[in-house]
């Protein structure tokens, strides 16, 4: 009997430790703009007891299915409408998805080659940032993987209910992202069958039944969808009247965004998940390019049915190309891959790379974690942190544990310089990044201000749409009719309620009104961080200002 690599006492701390890092993006406030979006489709769903639709700044909303925001909504009705209530659901996929790209890769690779790419996955740059933002891509990523892992199981004799729950994950995946999932969860089983020829599986009664399955379980997505606009062609969406939300499901919101030619479109670029997954999934990237060459070589290994692995690597690939060829593109698509890659990885760290490129690796990853630190340390003193000491006391403390803790196992030296990596990131980021810098979103000091006045009027968004004073403000929103005619008819006796950038103020008829800042608020897209904001030198020159103003009539002066 061979010894693990890992212990399973090893492999059950430093998964402790990777979920303790992930935990700490569980407590900060939500990020705009899709954050903030996101929990305020949430927030309305649950204020208002309508589940079927989706409503943003006084609008009807038509862009993700309804999944993620009917789990938040449920989670603002047991813990209150809040960012840790937001963020909850999503977490806790994310320990959904850990448990299934364990199982999976357990299934078809080997126990320890499950571990390790549990831990990969679970300390992957991208990982540790889509949970502090609570986007809908861990919940896809943990119904994929799970998905994937009962089809797999599912090829086993007592097939039923291994179908039903791969069907019934798949349906969730969908009723998240849309049909584009079900590519990622079948794609490998289809490049499987056809390398080892196993044409009879295209014929078999089990899959047809997953995908009956499927259909069935979306049922209440469609239904949404079809109560919200098919019955209502009276609806404006996207500048237009007729929209159905059915084609929109099937069709818009995937194909028309691939070939750029629906309502929704952006610029491909070829290369752009390329250099995407070399940061995002950090530290791991070095290992990844060589756990890729290691799928496509032709010299075996030591497990049983090596050609099985295509089910992961063909899903990988077919899913990586489908993304890069799209027109539409953002960095965190790519997350949904990452136990794919994190299996792609372990399997060449475990079973391929030799004594030699392991202790040159070993190498690499020690000055990677050195350049990381080093660069830490100097983002820390160009933010200028009102606090900042404890953090540096961490830091010393996890560097000398990466630097002076022997090993004896050089698996075990390069995991500890990786996890060593991620938590000095993930502590950076969520507890000392994040919170200072969402202090300059305007829409949500202001709307958390505006909680703690004894008045909360109701507030008109002038010239600007904040989704974080929409989620975080508890009073009543006004959205509707045209600003400017609004504020220059305030009759007198009354008084009107905005929220605007300073600047905008001066498009108030201020010989009839009265405008009175209440508030001001230093504002930035934190979102689209840069140098200037970053150096606290210079942070004010590019730092916007919010106000809530009221405005009265002159007529009352008179």
């Amino acid at each position: 009997m061979t010894k693990d690599l890992l212990s399973k006492k090893t492999f059950l701390i430093l998964l402790a430790i990777v979920s303790i890092l992930n935990l700490t993006g569980l407590f900060n406030e939500i990020l705009e703009p899709d954050g903030t979006l996101y929990a305020g489709l949430a927030k309305e769903i649950a204020n208002s007891g309508n589940w079927l639709n989706l409503w943003i700044n006084g609008a009807d909303w038509l862009d993700k299915p309804h999944l993620p925001f009917w789990m938040a909504a449920m989670s603002f009705k047991i813990f209150g409408v809040n960012a840790f209530a937001y963020k909850l659901p999503s977490f806790l996929m994310f320990f959904v998805s850990i448990f299934y790209c364990y199982k999976l890769a357990a299934a078809i690779y080997s126990k320890d080659i499950a571990r390790f790419a549990t831990l990969i996955y679970a300390t992957a740059l991208h990982t540790i940032i889509s949970n502090f933002d609570g986007k809908v891509e861990i919940y896809l990523t943990a119904f994929v993987i799970a998905s994937t892992c009962h089809l797999y199981k599912a090829f086993e004799n007592k097939w039923f209910w291994h179908v039903v729950a791969a069907a019934f994950f798949a349906a969730l995946a969908m009723m998240t992202k849309g049909l584009f999932a079900v590519i990622t969860v079948a794609a490998g089983f289809v490049i499987y069958w056809v390398k080892t020829k196993q044409w009879t599986e295209f014929v078999k009664l089990k899959w047809y039944v997953f995908v009956l399955l499927t259909l069935i379980f979306i049922l209440p997505e469609l239904l949404a969808l079809y109560a919200q606009f098919d019955m209502h062609p009276e609806k404006v969406v996207f500048g237009k009247t007729n929209v159905s939300g059915l084609k929109f499901f099937f069709w818009d919101s995937q194909f028309g965004r691939f070939f750029n030619n629906g309502p929704i479109k952006g610029k491909g670029d070829l290369s752009f998940f390329l250099h995407t997954t070399l940061w995002a999934y950090l530290p791991w990237s070095i290992f990844l390019l060589l756990g890729v060459i290691n799928l496509f070589s032709k010299k075996k290994t030591n497990a049983t049915d090596n050609s099985k692995r295509w089910i992961i690597g063909g899903s990988a690939l077919i899913s990586f190309l489908m993304f890069s060829v799209s027109k539409f593109q953002l960095p965190h698509y790519i997350v949904i891959l990452f136990p794919h890659f994190a299996m792609i990885t372990a399997a060449y760290f475990v079973e391929r790379a030799s004594a030699k490129t392991l202790k040159t690796m070993n190498v690499f990853q020690t000055v990677l974690f050195g350049l990381m630190a080093a660069m830490v340390v100097w983002l820390v003193i160009l933010y200028g942190f009102d606090n900042y000491v404890w953090f540096l006391v961490l830091l010393a403390a996890i560097a000398a544990i990466v630097v002076f803790y022997k090993t004896d196992s050089v698996y075990v030296a390069v995991l500890k310089k990786n996890i060593g990596f991620v938590l000095v990131v993930a502590v950076f980021l969520n507890c000392l990044l994040y919170p200072s810098m969402l202090q300059y979103q305007a829409g949500m000091t202001a709307g958390k201000w505006m909680n703690t006045q004894s008045h909360q009027p109701a507030v008109m968004l002038y010239k600007s749409l904040p989704t974080s004073f929409d989620f975080y403000y508890n009073g009543k929103i006004d959205y509707n009719g045209v600003p400017a005619e609004r504020i220059n008819a305030v009759i007198p006796g009354d008084s009107l309620y905005i929220f605007s950038y300073i600047a905008d103020l001066k498009d108030v008829n201020t010989s009839a009104e009265k405008v009175t800042v209440v508030k001001s608020f230093p504002h930035f897209h934190v979102s689209q961080v840069n140098g200037k904001f970053i150096n606290y030198k210079t942070r004010n020159t590019v730092l916007d200002t919010m106000v809530i103003a009221v405005i009265t009539s002159n007529n009352l002066l008179k």
